[in-house]
Order: structure tokens, then sequence, then C-alpha cells
């Protein structure tokens, strides 16, 4: 009798975890990765431009005033995704928008902003990676949210959407603008 039970008992067991499982993955915070670069100076970095690749800029070349740094890759589907509401924020002035072009053959780069736009202030490009590293890159896209100092602010991992613009970055500039 038991053997006929056992199974049942442990699927029994596995749902109840199971379904604890979901119910805890409800918190908001679960897909955040702390980034320990936040209030940090960004990494230094001297990468060419996309559109002049005889020229380079550097991390000192951007300060002087905010940036959103927006990580992204001809190859990466959910940086289409996110595109349009990087050309919203662009458009609109608020901020000024740095492309980081991320292990990317620099004509498929060119071809992707032609298909679908260029919102980007300035695109410095790290086909090899190694800068995406100092500056902790996950995966495209990501964004970063760097203060007039150079000093990095906030981070978002994954499509930037209206609601993440409106609840999370620009309350994070309006306090970084208000304090400097």
């Amino acid at each position: 009798m038991i053997q006929r039970l056992l199974p049942l008992v442990i699927f029994a067991a596995l749902g109840v975890l199971l379904f604890v499982g979901v119910r805890m993955s409800g918190d908001p915070n679960r897909d955040a990765l702390p980034s320990p670069l936040i209030d940090r100076t960004a990494p230094a970095f001297v990468l060419n431009a996309l559109h002049e690749p005889e020229r380079s800029v550097s991390e000192s070349d951007l300060r002087g005033a905010p940036y959103l740094l927006n990580v992204w890759g001809s190859w990466c589907p959910a940086c289409r995704d996110e595109h349009p509401v990087i050309e919203r924020l662009a458009e609109s002035g608020r901020i000024r928008v740095v492309g980081f072009n991320w292990k990317d053959e620099r004509e498929d780069a060119l071809r992707w902003l032609q298909r679908f736009g260029d919102p980007y202030h300035e695109i410095i490009v790290d086909q090899v990676g190694r800068t995406a590293i100092d500056w902790g890159v996950y995966g495209a896209p990501e964004t970063f949210l760097v203060d007039a100092e150079g000093v990095i602010r906030w981070k978002y991992i994954g499509p930037i959407t209206d609601e993440v613009v409106e609840k999370q970055l620009l309350p994070t500039l309006a306090r970084i603008e208000g304090s400097q």
C-alpha cells in the first residue's frame, strides 16, 4: 500500500514546492541584478566612433552633462523591441543618448540603423567586448544612466519600456540633476 502511495506523495510535495516558488516569484525585484558600479565612476575607455571609425571617443569626452549609455547590437532581437522607446527618449531632448554597439560588425550596425533609425547622439563600438566587461554588461540590451561627472547612477538590464522610463529613469535623472 505504501509503495502505491509513495509516487503520489512525491508528486504532491513537488506540486507544493512549485506553487510556493511561483508565489515567491511575484517579487518585483526577482530579476534585478545589482551592479557594483552604481555610484561609482564609469570605467575608463577609448573606443572608436561607429560613423567615423578613425575617431576615438573616451568616457571623459562624454562628461559635462548626464547621458544614457544604451548597449545594443544588430543581432539582438530585444534591442529592436526597445528601439522605439530609445528614439522617443532621444527626440524628447531630455537626455543625450549614447549608443554602445557591442560585438557587432560595422556594416551590420550601420544597416540596422538605416532600417530602424539612428536616435543616438554618439555611437561607440566595442566589437571585441572588453569594455563591456569593465561595465559589467551581461547581455544586450542594457542601459546605464551616467551623471555629468561620469558617475553611474542607474542600470537597467533588458529592453527599456515607456513604463521603465517614466517610473525609474526619469525620476533618477531628476534626482541627479537636482543634486548637481
